[in-house]
């Protein structure tokens, strides 16, 4: 049996799936609203079953909790995690200052936007089999950045690297919970507890479909479920680091969907037997072989057709390995984050050297993008009149478009300031 299977280009569509079964859905809906309920008892319940955490465990924890994780670590670990945090923080400040207010001439007068952020952010950072401290300083750092007044981070448990990459994102409370009973808990607080404004951060499914069930109370980032890797790749690719890349993003977890497309028969075999060879002495191989099941391999006759088929896809990562692989972004139109050429690691982007590794998933790149300060930033609007007569011609339309819509209460309103 082969470890990624063969697929004709006419089923990728059926392929794809969404970010949220209706099963997790509904699973999450009924945990979602015992917490808005219940509160601290509700999630209690829930970290004690799914979390490990004792009733009489804290389940918020200060800054001086999270300085003392960071100084039980070693040395040589700390210094890593104000590495990836000065990285993340650079891309972030860049991207910040990219964002600027607005201000342009109206008929009597000005209007524009400012720029605001949220006060307060919700960054879930997912803590299974090994804890991710990336996730914490990719979400928590760019809402330090962006000018947030409160960082909650959550995360289930309270494990010493995650509570240490808190401490150096600068984090303000830290939620020893997971799974969608910490997006409740951030969407509706409870006793000791403020909400948040605006929740972000990847996890599994049912953190997932909890952050997309309470998406009319809070803001979120964005859909981030399991992870995706697909590679398009020619001739030239080494199959090499196509399987390495691969296996990189399979042993992620089981649900985690790694893909290929090619032009070349000759790489498709290449792969295979590379795939084989690495699982043979990885030690995740037992993860990875199971996410490699939900991938799939499709020979193209061409770019062009590989570069459609990925615009159907939509995924979380694209690898570019081909001939002119620089010329290929300007062609793809849905990818939650391009990685060009054969020495550009998707591993890279996990890993803090700038962007955020926060990626819409699920197909869900055709409408959002990657975490990034817009996140955390809103764009308000104002307007200011100050002369009446300049105004004149605007509202003698505003009057007629009242009049258009039937709403006789605004005709009112303008002529009451300009009488046309």
């Amino acid at each position: 049996m082969r470890l990624l299977r063969i697929m004709q280009a006419a089923d990728v569509a059926r392929s794809i799936k969404p970010a949220v079964c209706p099963e997790v859905m509904e699973q999450a809906r009924v945990i979602v609203e015992r917490v808005r309920l219940g509160g601290e008892d509700a999630v209690r319940a829930y970290a004690s079953d799914f979390d490990d955490r004792s009733p009489s465990a804290p389940l918020v924890l200060a800054p001086d909790a999270m300085q003392e994780a960071f100084d039980s670590i070693d040395e040589e670990a700390r210094q890593l995690l104000r590495r990836v945090s000065d990285r993340i923080a650079r891309f972030a400040m860049a991207q910040r200052e990219s964002i600027q207010p607005m201000t342009i001439d109206v008929p009597g007068g000005k209007a524009g936007h400012t720029i605001e952020p949220v006060r307060s952010a919700g960054c879930y950072a997912p803590c299974g089999r090994y804890p991710l401290p990336s996730s914490v300083l990719m979400t928590a750092v760019t809402a330090r950045v962006s000018g947030c007044k409160r960082v909650v981070v959550a995360s289930p448990g309270a494990n010493p690297l995650m509570l240490a990459a808190a401490h150096v994102a600068a984090a303000d409370e830290f939620l020893c919970v997971g799974g969608a009973h910490a997006i409740a808990a951030m969407a509706y607080g409870f006793s000791g507890f403020q909400r948040c404004d605006v929740i972000v951060g990847p996890g599994n499914a049912w953190v997932t479909a909890a952050k997309q069930i309470v998406s009319g109370v809070v803001g979120i980032d964005m859909l981030a479920g399991p992870s995706e890797l697909l590679i398009i790749a020619d001739e030239t690719a080494d199959p090499k680091l196509i399987a390495a890349d691969l296996l990189a993003q399979a042993e992620h977890d089981v649900d985690a969907v790694p893909m290929l497309l090619t032009t070349s028969n000759e790489l498709v075999t290449a792969v295979e037997r590379e795939l084989a060879d690495q699982l043979e002495s990885l030690p995740t191989a037992a993860t990875a072989r199971s996410a490699l099941a939900n991938g799939f391999v499709v020979r193209c006759d061409s770019l062009s057709q590989a570069i459609a088929l990925t615009d159907q896809i939509g995924p979380e990562h694209l690898e570019i390995m081909t001939r002119d692989a620089s010329s290929i972004p300007e062609q793809v139109g849905n990818a939650g984050g391009v990685f060009i050429g054969s020495q550009t690691a998707e591993v890279y982007g996990d890993y803090g050297i700038g962007p955020n590794h926060t990626l819409p998933t699920g197909g869900t790149s055709r409408f959002s993008a990657g975490l990034s300060v817009a996140s955390f930033l809103r764009l308000r609007t104002w307007i200011e009149i100050v002369s009446a007569e300049e105004n004149r011609c605007f509202a003698s339309d505003a009057a007629q478009m009242a009049g258009l819509e039937g709403l006789s209460g605004h005709a009112v309103s303008v002529h009451a300031r300009t009488r046309v």
